[in-house]
């Protein structure tokens, strides 16, 4: 349905009403693509006179329609009289009216009323991220750093995770501007940055960069550059930290990874008591291992080909290294199938150690047990994040081992016209790292929503002179 260009009468828009095929959701329909046309407000406005006029009333769901028009179009005025309406009418909004309210008033000169508001929200519900962002982003374009970041930290206290966008908004508008505290919670954000694991992408790297280097009297310099494999910075000649754990940060991630993650309630959702302790009893008797696998997962690496192919090609890579393989399989790969020919599985089994768990059970924790039982030295392949087990981890140092000890013993498979190119697991850690007067920053070239295992290969390095 195509909105018309000009306001219309009341009779004209009851014909109008009268020749489509759903009167009952007319207005619905046309409000919805009056926001997708961004109509001008007067031609929204007159459908909602004429609503008013003959119902003598409108609903909550046409003003937030209405209202979602006024936002996309910067309707400052406009956005303040549908709140008043609809706080007289309704009392109370939900998340999606605050918003969009918030939203459109942040980005307006009255930016200090969306404060106002939000501090509303907080009386009746936790704000949504989108809340706070909207007002941080405002505060910063403001220049109101200590109030933006006062915000960011309250954020941060609410479990809510920020987006790399609002991250990058307060580089950005931090540039040129003095002061060690603001320093200090600039610093904050590349510590939390480590802390998580997350890579900024290019355009937020250079805009981390031109902040370090526009620090008044900082003298910082950033150069992009490459880690050698050996993990040395070619440009300032400084060793990144190991990716291998001490022995005594190894015991105390293996304890608590079989005490919080594997012997924890989750686990045994998913397997029996009885089937973990026939595999703990399986691997304690073959130890070490040098490589384990997630079969199923590598199985499914190339859609087009038979699952059995898939790990038979991973099986008969790292077989050629001479090392002791364990494969964690499922029962119904024992089944002759399309997918599971048994002379391929017998010809696997001669190379490599199997446990085939029930099909219900999940492969994540005895992966971790299997690998961590084995000793520093043994890796794992899964295409898998483990994102879960991460937050099984209930202290930040712990979670930070795990992924630090992830990092370097996950290889990660891709599958390259049939080949597998094995990516060894890193030898330096790829994180955000700093000495004080040196930071190194692993950035990836394009922005990816989702958290990746595969480290970045590209590195900001900035030296202060």
């Amino acid at each position: 349905i195509q909105p018309p260009e000009k306001p219309l009468q009341s009779e004209e828009w009851n014909r109008l009403k009268e020749s489509f095929q759903s009167p009952e959701i007319f207005e619905e329909v046309m409000f919805n693509s009056m926001v997708r046309c961004n109509s001008p407000i007067d031609v929204a406005k007159s459908l909602l006179t004429h609503v008013a006029k003959r119902n003598g009333d409108i609903t909550y769901n046409l003003l937030l329609k209405y209202l979602a028009l006024c936002v996309q179009q910067g309707q400052t005025s406009e956005i303040r009289d549908v709140y008043d309406i609809m706080k007289i009418r309704f009392k109370i909004l939900e998340g999606g009216a605050y918003n969009l309210i918030i939203r459109g008033l942040s980005n307006s000169d009255q930016w200090r009323m969306a404060l106002t508001l939000l501090e509303e929200v907080k009386k009746i519900m936790v704000p949504s991220r989108t809340n706070y962002e909207s007002c941080i982003t405002a505060a910063s374009r403001h220049k109101e750093m200590k109030l933006a970041f006062g915000l960011y930290r309250e954020m941060l206290a609410k479990d809510l995770v920020p987006t790399l966008d609002v991250l990058h908004t307060l580089f950005d508008f931090s540039r040129g501007m003095k002061g060690a505290e603001l320093q200090k919670e600039l610093f904050g954000i590349l510590l939390y940055l480590r802390e998580n694991q997350i890579y900024p992408h290019k355009t937020f790297m250079r805009s981390i960069k031109l902040w370090f280097e526009s620090i008044p009297g900082g003298n910082w310099r950033g150069h992009l550059t490459n880690i050698t494999d050996s993990g040395q910075c070619p440009v300032c000649n400084h060793q990144l930290e190991d990716s291998d754990l001490t022995e005594e940060e190894y015991n105390n991630l293996r304890e608590r990874i079989i005490r919080d993650v594997i012997h924890g309630t989750d686990t045994f959702r998913k397997t029996s008591p009885q089937e973990f302790e026939a595999f703990q009893t399986f691997v304690e008797n073959r130890l070490p291992f040098d490589i384990v696998i997630d079969g199923l997962n590598v199985s499914h690496i190339k859609p087009r080909r038979m699952q059995c192919e898939n790990l038979s090609d991973a099986v008969n890579c790292l077989a050629k290294e001479n090392v002791r393989l364990l494969v964690l399989g499922r029962k119904h790969m024992l089944m002759n199938s399309s997918n599971w020919r048994q002379e391929i599985m017998k010809e696997m089994q001669n190379k490599a150690d199997f446990f085939f768990a029930e099909n219900i059970s999940e492969d994540d924790a005895f992966l971790l047990y299997a690998t961590l039982q084995s000793g520093q030295h043994c890796k794992f392949v899964t295409r898998d994040f483990l994102r879960d087990h991460k937050a099984c981890l209930s202290d930040s140092l712990t979670r930070h081992l795990f992924r630090k000890w992830q990092r370097g013993h996950q290889i990660s498979k891709k599958m390259f016209l049939s080949v597998f190119i094995q990516q060894p697991a890193c030898r330096y850690d790829c994180v955000v790292q700093t000495t004080g007067d040196t930071w190194h920053i692993p950035y990836k070239d394009h922005f990816e929503e989702k958290y990746s295992y595969q480290v970045p290969k590209k590195w900001l390095c900035i030296q202060q002179k």
